[in-house]
Protein backbone atom coordinates (compact mmCIF):
# COMPACT_ATOMS: atom_id res chain seq x y z
CA UNK A 1 0.00 0.00 0.00
CA UNK A 2 1.61 3.24 -0.62
CA UNK A 3 1.92 6.37 1.54
CA UNK A 4 -0.92 8.65 0.13
CA UNK A 5 -3.44 5.93 0.06
CA UNK A 6 -2.53 4.91 3.81
CA UNK A 7 -2.76 8.02 4.89
CA UNK A 8 -6.24 8.80 2.78
CA UNK A 9 -7.36 5.97 4.93
CA UNK A 10 -6.07 7.19 7.69
CA UNK A 11 -7.66 10.70 7.04
CA UNK A 12 -11.08 8.71 6.80
CA UNK A 13 -10.67 7.04 10.66
CA UNK A 14 -9.61 9.47 12.14
CA UNK A 15 -12.75 11.71 10.92
CA UNK A 16 -15.21 8.74 11.20
CA UNK A 17 -14.06 8.94 14.61
CA UNK A 18 -13.97 12.37 15.69
CA UNK A 19 -17.39 12.39 14.67
CA UNK A 20 -18.26 8.93 16.75
CA UNK A 21 -16.54 10.84 19.72
CA UNK A 22 -18.05 14.35 18.93
CA UNK A 23 -21.47 12.45 19.13
CA UNK A 24 -21.04 10.58 22.40
CA UNK A 25 -20.10 14.06 24.19
CA UNK A 26 -23.15 15.44 22.77
CA UNK A 27 -25.50 12.46 23.76
CA UNK A 28 -24.28 11.76 27.70
CA UNK A 29 -25.77 15.08 29.05
CA UNK A 30 -29.07 14.00 28.21
CA UNK A 31 -28.65 10.81 29.61
CA UNK A 32 -27.29 12.99 32.46
CA UNK A 33 -30.77 14.53 32.42
CA UNK A 34 -32.71 11.30 32.68
CA UNK A 35 -31.32 10.56 36.13
CA UNK A 36 -33.32 13.34 37.79
CA UNK A 37 -36.11 11.07 39.93
CA UNK A 38 -34.80 7.79 39.17
CA UNK A 39 -34.89 5.01 42.17
CA UNK A 40 -34.79 1.34 41.85
CA UNK A 41 -33.87 -0.83 38.51
CA UNK A 42 -34.76 2.16 36.33
CA UNK A 43 -31.89 4.28 38.13
CA UNK A 44 -29.39 0.82 37.85
CA UNK A 45 -30.45 0.31 34.12
CA UNK A 46 -29.73 4.04 33.08
CA UNK A 47 -26.68 3.73 34.92
CA UNK A 48 -25.35 0.36 33.38
CA UNK A 49 -26.48 1.99 29.79
CA UNK A 50 -24.59 5.10 30.49
CA UNK A 51 -21.49 3.59 31.61
CA UNK A 52 -21.43 1.46 28.95
CA UNK A 53 -21.59 4.01 26.36
CA UNK A 54 -18.75 5.97 28.22
CA UNK A 55 -16.36 3.17 28.25
CA UNK A 56 -16.96 0.90 25.42
CA UNK A 57 -18.15 3.15 22.98
CA UNK A 58 -17.39 6.89 23.58
CA UNK A 59 -13.66 6.51 24.94
CA UNK A 60 -12.35 3.86 22.56
CA UNK A 61 -13.48 5.96 19.96
CA UNK A 62 -11.79 9.13 21.61
CA UNK A 63 -8.77 7.16 21.89
CA UNK A 64 -8.53 5.88 18.04
CA UNK A 65 -9.58 9.97 17.35
CA UNK A 66 -6.57 10.70 19.07
CA UNK A 67 -4.25 7.56 18.08
CA UNK A 68 -5.31 8.60 13.88
CA UNK A 69 -4.74 12.28 14.70
CA UNK A 70 -1.39 12.05 15.93
CA UNK A 71 -0.44 9.08 13.62
CA UNK A 72 -1.34 11.73 11.08
CA UNK A 73 0.87 14.74 12.57
CA UNK A 74 3.37 12.40 12.36
CA UNK A 75 3.47 11.76 9.03
CA UNK A 76 2.57 15.37 7.24
CA UNK A 77 4.35 17.30 9.59
CA UNK A 78 1.76 19.95 9.75
CA UNK A 79 2.63 22.24 12.28
CA UNK A 80 0.39 25.58 10.83
CA UNK A 81 -1.27 27.84 13.58
CA UNK A 82 -4.66 27.11 12.81
CA UNK A 83 -3.37 23.08 13.63
CA UNK A 84 -2.54 24.86 16.30
CA UNK A 85 -5.32 26.22 17.37
CA UNK A 86 -7.37 22.93 16.34
CA UNK A 87 -5.16 21.12 18.78
CA UNK A 88 -6.74 23.71 21.23
CA UNK A 89 -10.33 22.65 20.73
CA UNK A 90 -9.09 19.16 20.66
CA UNK A 91 -8.21 19.59 24.37
CA UNK A 92 -11.69 21.16 25.52
CA UNK A 93 -13.40 18.18 23.85
CA UNK A 94 -10.42 15.90 26.08
CA UNK A 95 -11.64 17.95 29.21
CA UNK A 96 -15.22 17.20 28.52
CA UNK A 97 -14.85 13.70 28.11
CA UNK A 98 -12.79 13.38 31.20
CA UNK A 99 -15.58 15.15 33.31
CA UNK A 100 -18.18 13.11 32.24
CA UNK A 101 -16.24 10.44 33.09
CA UNK A 102 -16.22 12.00 36.61
CA UNK A 103 -19.58 12.96 36.33
CA UNK A 104 -20.84 9.30 35.51
CA UNK A 105 -18.92 8.32 38.84
CA UNK A 106 -20.79 10.68 41.17
CA UNK A 107 -24.28 11.08 39.11
CA UNK A 108 -25.41 7.66 40.06
CA UNK A 109 -24.73 8.10 43.67
CA UNK A 110 -27.76 8.73 46.25
CA UNK A 111 -29.61 11.75 45.11
CA UNK A 112 -27.15 12.83 42.25
CA UNK A 113 -28.62 15.47 39.67
CA UNK A 114 -27.57 17.07 36.87
CA UNK A 115 -28.88 20.85 37.24
CA UNK A 116 -29.96 22.06 33.76
CA UNK A 117 -27.49 25.35 33.86
CA UNK A 118 -24.58 22.39 33.73
CA UNK A 119 -26.45 20.67 31.02
CA UNK A 120 -26.48 24.08 29.02
CA UNK A 121 -22.90 25.03 30.10
CA UNK A 122 -21.39 21.69 29.10
CA UNK A 123 -23.62 21.28 25.53
CA UNK A 124 -22.55 25.28 24.55
CA UNK A 125 -18.68 24.34 25.24
CA UNK A 126 -18.93 20.98 23.68
CA UNK A 127 -21.00 22.31 20.37
CA UNK A 128 -18.28 25.55 20.09
CA UNK A 129 -15.12 23.32 20.13
CA UNK A 130 -16.94 20.98 17.65
CA UNK A 131 -17.61 24.01 15.49
CA UNK A 132 -14.15 25.55 16.01
CA UNK A 133 -12.37 22.58 14.86
CA UNK A 134 -14.84 22.30 11.76
CA UNK A 135 -13.91 25.78 11.00
CA UNK A 136 -10.25 25.53 11.33
CA UNK A 137 -9.53 22.31 9.50
CA UNK A 138 -12.25 23.00 6.79
CA UNK A 139 -10.91 26.88 6.16
CA UNK A 140 -7.15 26.29 7.33
CA UNK A 141 -7.26 30.22 7.99
CA UNK A 142 -4.12 31.89 8.29
CA UNK A 143 -3.91 32.60 12.03
CA UNK A 144 -1.23 34.91 13.39
CA UNK A 145 -0.58 34.20 17.02
CA UNK A 146 0.43 37.58 19.79
CA UNK A 147 4.01 37.56 20.03
CA UNK A 148 3.90 36.65 23.88
CA UNK A 149 2.13 32.99 22.32
CA UNK A 150 3.94 32.53 18.76
CA UNK A 151 6.69 31.19 20.74
CA UNK A 152 4.49 28.76 22.65
CA UNK A 153 2.83 27.08 19.43
CA UNK A 154 6.14 26.87 17.59
CA UNK A 155 7.85 23.22 17.22
CA UNK A 156 10.28 22.34 19.99
CA UNK A 157 8.84 25.37 22.38
CA UNK A 158 8.32 22.50 25.43
CA UNK A 159 11.76 21.25 25.07
CA UNK A 160 13.16 24.77 25.42
CA UNK A 161 11.17 25.70 28.15
CA UNK A 162 11.90 22.95 30.19
CA UNK A 163 15.39 22.58 28.61
CA UNK A 164 17.01 22.69 32.60
CA UNK A 165 14.25 20.65 34.37
CA UNK A 166 15.23 17.88 32.07
CA UNK A 167 18.88 17.90 31.69
CA UNK A 168 18.50 17.90 35.59
CA UNK A 169 17.24 14.77 36.29
CA UNK A 170 19.42 12.87 33.91
CA UNK A 171 20.85 9.96 35.72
Amino acid sequence: MSLALFVTWLKFIHVATIAGWSAGLIALPFLYRQRRGLEGQALHRLHAFTRFLYVALVSPTAFAAIASGTALILLQGTYENWFSAKLVGVSVLTGVHIFSGLMILRLFEPGGVYPLGRFMLIQALTFSAIAAILVLVLGKPDIEWPAVLAGLFAPGALSEMFEQLIGEAKL
